[in-house]
């Protein structure tokens, strides 16, 4: 596979002098996230009711920067994180604004440049009278082949946490790149999370095969769907607590009921959602997952980091696409 990478610096630029020092520090001080996952082109259509068939649905329509790994890497940012790193795999056509939307969000991103492949694209359908409900039509495009051959030690330097996204494993050199990782992460006893992404594509590739993958992962966060799915529990508490002997640490997130924390088989707290007036669901889970992640590295209890995740999760339905806002300004 063919590629080239960008945005390996560190981001924001400016002046040089205090600040950059004072990062420098952090960074040594091991205080980093690394992100390894997704990043995509968000088509996001919002419309209302269902799409009437063989003709025409209004829909306000936006096109935006998204991906599961890239979302929880800028709301990890966003959460106070002072040092993310993120490793994805993008084309051609989008590569340069793809890094400068990374950037401006306090990502320091590691995009490798696909020649072959575009980078991917997600169509968003979201339903407004369906408290902003929403279907994916995925195309993973370039992240499909993120891949060993991108991976590189020097990437853990500093790095107290990495994160993975789980549709790293719905690709062969994606299950590839995780086992690299993990081993890698274990031999310098850095945690590992990962979130299972998408039910529809973990029933294709199969429980088992999922939690043979998973071994050696310290946090596991899925949604209600996909802690069911792997356990055959109908019980959203007690799949969380199932998955807890699996895995240390769990956080299932609940949508309008908040997130459940697991471990040793026992739900040990029930955090309640943020009041929220739904727009789009899309990134909720991922808003949930890098605050949580940011705190929970800061040194706060897994309860209070799903407390600020919730919190995050419910400022994330209120905009249209994934990302955080970026300043008062940006209100959308």
């Amino acid at each position: 596979m063919g590629g080239g990478a960008v945005g390996a610096s560190v981001a924001g630029g400016g002046a040089v002098g205090g600040a950059e020092a004072a990062a420098g520090a952090e960074r040594a001080a091991g205080r980093g996230l690394l992100v390894i996952g997704d990043v995509v082109t968000d088509v996001v259509a919002r419309h209302r009711g269902p799409p009437a068939s063989g003709t025409d649905t209004p829909a306000a329509i936006r096109l935006v920067p998204g991906g599961a790994g890239a979302n929880v890497a800028c709301w990890a940012v966003h959460q106070g994180c002072p040092d993310v790193r993120l490793l994805g795999r993008v084309g051609t056509d989008t590569a340069s604004w793809h890094e400068r939307e990374l950037v401006a969000s306090g990502v320091r991103p590691r995009l490798v440049v696909d020649a072959e492949a575009p980078t991917g694209t997600v169509v968003c359908l979201v339903d407004a009278a369906n408290a902003g409900e929403r279907t994916f039509l995925t195309d993973s495009g370039a992240s499909l082949r993120l891949g060993p051959a991108d991976w590189s030690e020097a990437l853990l330097d500093g790095v107290a946490r990495l994160h993975l996204s789980g549709y790293l494993l719905f690709s062969a050199p994606g299950r590839a790149l995780v086992a690299t990782a993990v081993t890698s992460a274990r031999a310098r006893d850095v945690p590992v999370s990962l979130d299972p992404a998408s039910a529809g594509f973990l029933a294709g590739l199969g429980v088992q095969r999922f939690l043979e993958l998973a071994e050696g992962v310290d946090v596991l966060l899925p949604s209600r769907d996909e802690a069911c799915l792997l356990t055959g529990l109908s019980d959203p508490a007690d799949a969380a607590a199932k998955l807890s002997r699996h895995v240390p640490l769990v956080v299932a997130t609940q949508g309008a009921d908040g997130a459940l924390v697991a471990r040793s088989g026992v739900v040990e707290a029930r955090v309640p959602a943020v009041p929220a007036v739904p727009r789009d669901t899309t990134g909720a889970g991922d808003a949930l997952t890098g605050a949580f992640l940011a705190v929970l590295l800061a040194g706060a209890d897994p309860g209070t980091a799903a407390a600020e995740g919730c919190r995050a999760g419910a400022l994330a339905v209120e905009r249209m696409g994934g990302r955080p806002p970026r300043g008062p300004a940006d209100v959308t």
